[in-house]
Protein backbone atom coordinates (compact mmCIF):
# COMPACT_ATOMS: atom_id res chain seq x y z
CA UNK A 1 0.00 0.00 0.00
CA UNK A 2 2.72 2.40 1.14
CA UNK A 3 4.32 2.41 -2.33
CA UNK A 4 1.25 3.85 -4.24
CA UNK A 5 1.95 7.40 -1.92
CA UNK A 6 3.53 9.70 -4.27
CA UNK A 7 5.14 13.33 -3.58
CA UNK A 8 2.97 16.10 -3.79
CA UNK A 9 4.97 18.03 -5.90
CA UNK A 10 4.97 15.03 -8.60
CA UNK A 11 1.27 17.32 -9.16
CA UNK A 12 1.92 20.49 -9.77
CA UNK A 13 -1.83 21.97 -9.57
CA UNK A 14 -3.02 19.77 -6.85
CA UNK A 15 0.19 21.34 -4.58
CA UNK A 16 -0.47 24.76 -6.51
CA UNK A 17 -4.22 24.14 -4.67
CA UNK A 18 -3.14 22.84 -1.62
CA UNK A 19 -0.89 26.20 -1.24
CA UNK A 20 -3.59 28.28 -1.40
CA UNK A 21 -5.42 25.92 1.16
CA UNK A 22 -3.18 26.35 4.01
CA UNK A 23 -2.81 30.11 2.87
CA UNK A 24 -6.48 30.17 3.59
CA UNK A 25 -6.61 28.33 6.75
CA UNK A 26 -3.45 29.54 8.30
CA UNK A 27 -2.60 33.38 10.06
CA UNK A 28 0.91 32.84 7.62
CA UNK A 29 0.74 36.32 5.97
CA UNK A 30 -0.78 37.94 8.63
CA UNK A 31 2.45 37.03 10.79
CA UNK A 32 4.56 38.39 8.24
CA UNK A 33 2.64 41.26 7.82
CA UNK A 34 2.97 41.84 11.73
CA UNK A 35 6.56 40.97 11.22
CA UNK A 36 6.86 43.86 8.70
CA UNK A 37 4.78 46.45 10.86
CA UNK A 38 6.47 46.11 13.89
CA UNK A 39 10.10 44.83 13.21
CA UNK A 40 10.97 45.92 9.73
CA UNK A 41 11.32 49.69 9.91
CA UNK A 42 13.88 48.75 12.40
CA UNK A 43 15.80 46.59 10.52
CA UNK A 44 16.28 48.29 7.40
CA UNK A 45 16.83 51.65 9.14
CA UNK A 46 20.11 52.42 7.68
CA UNK A 47 20.03 50.11 4.69
CA UNK A 48 20.14 52.97 2.17
CA UNK A 49 22.18 55.38 4.16
CA UNK A 50 24.17 57.99 1.82
CA UNK A 51 22.79 55.76 -1.40
CA UNK A 52 21.26 57.19 -4.29
CA UNK A 53 19.66 53.68 -5.14
CA UNK A 54 18.23 51.02 -2.99
CA UNK A 55 18.95 47.52 -4.44
CA UNK A 56 16.59 44.72 -3.75
CA UNK A 57 17.04 41.14 -4.19
CA UNK A 58 14.17 39.15 -3.82
CA UNK A 59 15.33 35.21 -3.83
CA UNK A 60 11.94 33.12 -4.33
CA UNK A 61 10.04 35.72 -4.77
CA UNK A 62 6.69 33.94 -5.81
CA UNK A 63 3.48 36.32 -7.19
CA UNK A 64 4.78 39.19 -4.99
CA UNK A 65 2.46 40.15 -2.46
CA UNK A 66 4.63 39.79 0.49
CA UNK A 67 7.58 41.11 -1.93
CA UNK A 68 5.41 44.50 -2.26
CA UNK A 69 4.96 44.69 1.57
CA UNK A 70 8.41 45.10 2.02
CA UNK A 71 8.94 47.26 -0.93
CA UNK A 72 5.95 49.72 0.62
CA UNK A 73 8.60 49.62 3.79
CA UNK A 74 11.18 50.38 2.02
CA UNK A 75 9.79 53.40 0.28
CA UNK A 76 8.26 55.00 3.75
CA UNK A 77 11.98 54.73 5.42
CA UNK A 78 13.26 56.39 2.40
CA UNK A 79 10.98 58.38 0.35
CA UNK A 80 11.30 59.23 -3.32
CA UNK A 81 14.36 56.99 -2.98
CA UNK A 82 15.14 55.06 -6.55
CA UNK A 83 14.84 51.34 -5.94
CA UNK A 84 15.98 48.95 -8.10
CA UNK A 85 14.17 45.23 -7.43
CA UNK A 86 15.14 41.94 -8.89
CA UNK A 87 12.95 38.74 -8.61
CA UNK A 88 14.84 35.54 -8.63
CA UNK A 89 11.75 32.99 -9.21
CA UNK A 90 11.84 29.95 -10.77
CA UNK A 91 7.90 29.93 -11.77
CA UNK A 92 6.56 31.35 -15.12
CA UNK A 93 3.26 31.18 -13.61
CA UNK A 94 4.36 32.87 -10.29
CA UNK A 95 6.05 35.52 -12.49
CA UNK A 96 3.35 36.05 -14.84
CA UNK A 97 1.21 36.72 -11.57
CA UNK A 98 3.66 38.97 -10.02
CA UNK A 99 3.89 41.55 -13.40
CA UNK A 100 0.30 41.18 -12.93
CA UNK A 101 0.03 42.44 -9.21
CA UNK A 102 2.58 45.17 -9.82
CA UNK A 103 0.81 46.54 -13.03
CA UNK A 104 -2.80 47.08 -10.52
CA UNK A 105 -0.60 48.57 -7.61
CA UNK A 106 -0.50 52.10 -7.15
CA UNK A 107 2.51 54.07 -5.56
CA UNK A 108 5.46 52.15 -7.26
CA UNK A 109 6.78 54.82 -9.40
CA UNK A 110 10.05 54.69 -8.01
CA UNK A 111 10.95 51.53 -8.47
CA UNK A 112 12.25 49.47 -11.19
CA UNK A 113 11.52 45.88 -11.16
CA UNK A 114 13.44 42.68 -12.76
CA UNK A 115 12.50 38.92 -13.12
CA UNK A 116 14.64 36.52 -13.88
CA UNK A 117 12.78 33.04 -14.31
CA UNK A 118 15.82 30.90 -12.39
CA UNK A 119 16.27 29.16 -9.24
CA UNK A 120 18.39 30.37 -6.51
CA UNK A 121 21.26 28.70 -7.60
CA UNK A 122 21.26 29.00 -11.36
CA UNK A 123 21.35 32.48 -10.05
CA UNK A 124 24.39 32.01 -7.77
CA UNK A 125 25.78 29.52 -10.93
CA UNK A 126 25.47 32.44 -13.36
CA UNK A 127 26.44 35.64 -11.15
CA UNK A 128 29.79 33.10 -10.24
CA UNK A 129 30.44 32.93 -14.15
CA UNK A 130 29.61 36.87 -14.84
CA UNK A 131 32.42 37.19 -12.23
CA UNK A 132 30.58 40.38 -11.62
CA UNK A 133 28.91 40.00 -8.45
CA UNK A 134 26.64 43.09 -7.64
CA UNK A 135 26.55 43.91 -4.37
CA UNK A 136 22.56 44.36 -2.90
CA UNK A 137 21.70 46.56 0.19
CA UNK A 138 18.41 44.23 1.39
CA UNK A 139 17.84 40.79 0.31
CA UNK A 140 15.44 38.54 0.99
CA UNK A 141 14.22 34.45 0.92
CA UNK A 142 10.97 33.90 2.16
CA UNK A 143 9.78 30.53 2.38
CA UNK A 144 12.03 28.80 -0.03
CA UNK A 145 15.38 27.09 1.29
CA UNK A 146 13.27 23.87 1.75
CA UNK A 147 13.99 23.93 -2.33
CA UNK A 148 17.71 24.71 -2.33
CA UNK A 149 20.29 21.21 -2.23
CA UNK A 150 22.89 23.08 -0.44
CA UNK A 151 22.12 25.69 1.94
CA UNK A 152 25.26 26.29 3.76
CA UNK A 153 27.03 27.59 0.29
CA UNK A 154 23.56 29.00 -0.65
CA UNK A 155 23.95 31.08 2.99
CA UNK A 156 27.82 31.95 2.24
CA UNK A 157 27.39 33.56 -1.35
CA UNK A 158 24.19 35.69 -0.88
CA UNK A 159 26.23 37.01 2.43
CA UNK A 160 28.91 38.09 0.22
CA UNK A 161 27.28 39.65 -1.68
CA UNK A 162 25.80 42.65 0.94
CA UNK A 163 26.53 46.54 0.57
CA UNK A 164 27.54 48.36 3.56
CA UNK A 165 24.88 48.36 6.29
CA UNK A 166 23.07 45.76 4.15
CA UNK A 167 20.69 42.75 5.99
CA UNK A 168 19.13 39.47 4.29
CA UNK A 169 15.82 38.60 6.13
CA UNK A 170 15.31 34.82 5.95
CA UNK A 171 11.76 33.64 6.66
CA UNK A 172 11.36 29.65 7.51
CA UNK A 173 9.20 27.69 9.82
CA UNK A 174 10.76 28.00 13.11
CA UNK A 175 12.44 24.44 15.32
CA UNK A 176 9.27 25.50 17.92
CA UNK A 177 6.39 24.25 15.08
CA UNK A 178 4.58 21.19 14.80
CA UNK A 179 6.40 21.27 11.10
CA UNK A 180 9.63 20.26 13.01
CA UNK A 181 8.23 17.43 15.32
CA UNK A 182 6.07 16.29 12.43
CA UNK A 183 8.90 15.77 9.61
CA UNK A 184 11.30 14.13 12.68
CA UNK A 185 8.87 11.89 13.23
CA UNK A 186 7.34 10.84 10.30
CA UNK A 187 9.78 12.25 7.54
CA UNK A 188 11.12 9.02 7.39
CA UNK A 189 7.73 7.10 6.78
CA UNK A 190 6.47 9.84 4.04
CA UNK A 191 7.02 10.20 -0.02
CA UNK A 192 10.40 11.78 -0.50
CA UNK A 193 11.15 14.35 -3.24
CA UNK A 194 14.14 15.46 -4.47
CA UNK A 195 13.03 19.12 -5.00
CA UNK A 196 12.38 19.38 -1.19
CA UNK A 197 14.26 19.23 2.51
CA UNK A 198 12.96 19.50 5.98
CA UNK A 199 14.85 22.16 7.32
CA UNK A 200 13.75 24.39 10.49
CA UNK A 201 15.81 28.00 11.99
CA UNK A 202 17.35 25.60 14.47
CA UNK A 203 19.09 23.93 11.32
CA UNK A 204 19.84 27.21 9.58
CA UNK A 205 21.06 29.09 12.80
CA UNK A 206 23.34 25.96 13.23
CA UNK A 207 24.14 26.42 9.73
CA UNK A 208 25.08 29.87 10.51
CA UNK A 209 26.58 30.11 13.24
CA UNK A 210 29.52 27.39 11.97
CA UNK A 211 30.10 29.73 8.91
CA UNK A 212 30.60 32.41 11.75
CA UNK A 213 27.59 34.76 10.26
CA UNK A 214 26.63 37.13 12.18
CA UNK A 215 22.23 37.15 12.77
CA UNK A 216 18.98 37.92 15.34
CA UNK A 217 16.57 35.52 15.08
CA UNK A 218 13.04 36.59 15.98
CA UNK A 219 10.17 33.42 16.43
CA UNK A 220 6.36 34.31 15.68
CA UNK A 221 2.72 32.50 16.39
CA UNK A 222 1.02 31.56 13.90
CA UNK A 223 -1.43 28.90 13.65
CA UNK A 224 -3.32 26.67 10.53
CA UNK A 225 -6.79 25.47 11.16
CA UNK A 226 -6.82 21.76 10.34
CA UNK A 227 -10.08 20.84 11.78
CA UNK A 228 -11.05 19.62 8.44
CA UNK A 229 -8.04 16.96 8.29
CA UNK A 230 -10.67 14.84 11.20
CA UNK A 231 -13.81 14.79 9.10
CA UNK A 232 -14.54 12.76 6.74
CA UNK A 233 -14.35 12.88 2.97
CA UNK A 234 -14.18 16.49 3.18
CA UNK A 235 -12.52 18.23 0.06
CA UNK A 236 -10.25 21.00 2.40
CA UNK A 237 -8.81 18.46 5.22
CA UNK A 238 -7.72 16.86 2.42
CA UNK A 239 -6.02 19.10 0.62
CA UNK A 240 -4.63 20.45 3.91
CA UNK A 241 -3.63 16.48 4.44
CA UNK A 242 -1.58 16.95 1.43
CA UNK A 243 0.12 20.14 2.38
CA UNK A 244 1.00 18.89 5.72
CA UNK A 245 2.52 15.76 4.52
CA UNK A 246 3.93 16.73 1.19
CA UNK A 247 2.04 13.50 -0.23
CA UNK A 248 -0.58 13.68 -3.36
CA UNK A 249 -3.99 12.53 -1.92
CA UNK A 250 -2.44 11.12 1.61
CA UNK A 251 -5.92 10.70 2.89
CA UNK A 252 -6.45 7.68 0.82
CA UNK A 253 -3.55 6.66 -0.33
CA UNK A 254 -1.54 6.16 3.53
CA UNK A 255 -1.20 3.30 5.06
CA UNK A 256 -4.56 3.17 7.26
CA UNK A 257 -1.63 2.40 10.51
CA UNK A 258 0.75 5.58 9.75
CA UNK A 259 -2.27 7.57 9.16
CA UNK A 260 -4.21 7.03 11.94
CA UNK A 261 -1.07 7.69 14.09
CA UNK A 262 -0.76 10.85 12.28
CA UNK A 263 -4.59 11.35 13.00
CA UNK A 264 -3.41 11.30 17.33
CA UNK A 265 -0.59 12.94 16.84
CA UNK A 266 -1.70 16.22 15.38
CA UNK A 267 -4.15 16.70 18.29
CA UNK A 268 -1.90 16.24 20.95
CA UNK A 269 -0.29 19.62 22.54
CA UNK A 270 3.34 19.57 21.15
CA UNK A 271 1.86 20.13 17.28
CA UNK A 272 -1.24 21.81 17.80
CA UNK A 273 -3.88 23.64 20.66
CA UNK A 274 -7.49 23.38 20.60
CA UNK A 275 -9.57 26.61 20.86
CA UNK A 276 -13.11 27.28 20.15
CA UNK A 277 -13.45 23.54 18.73
CA UNK A 278 -10.86 24.19 16.49
CA UNK A 279 -7.67 22.33 15.95
CA UNK A 280 -4.52 24.57 15.08
CA UNK A 281 -1.66 23.50 14.57
CA UNK A 282 1.15 25.62 15.23
CA UNK A 283 2.63 27.21 11.97
CA UNK A 284 5.24 29.56 14.31
CA UNK A 285 7.70 31.21 11.63
CA UNK A 286 11.61 32.49 12.60
CA UNK A 287 12.67 35.80 11.11
CA UNK A 288 16.62 35.48 10.66
CA UNK A 289 17.71 39.04 9.81
CA UNK A 290 21.79 38.71 8.55
CA UNK A 291 24.31 41.08 9.06
CA UNK A 292 26.93 42.50 5.96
Amino acid sequence: MASTMRSLFSDHSRYVESFRRFLNNSTEHQCMQEFFDKKLPGIIARIGDTKSEIKILSIGGGAGEIDLQILSKVQAQYPGVHISNEVVEPSTEQIAKYKEFVAKSSNLENIKFVWHKETSSEYQNRMIEKKELQKWDFIHMIQMLYYVKDIPATLKFFHSLLASNAKILIILVSGISGWDKLWKKYGSRLPRDDLCQYVTSTDLTQMLDKLGIKYECYDLLSTMDISDCFIDSNENGDLLWDFLTETCNFNTTAPPDLKAEIVKDLQEPEFSVKKDGKVLFNNSLSFIVVDA
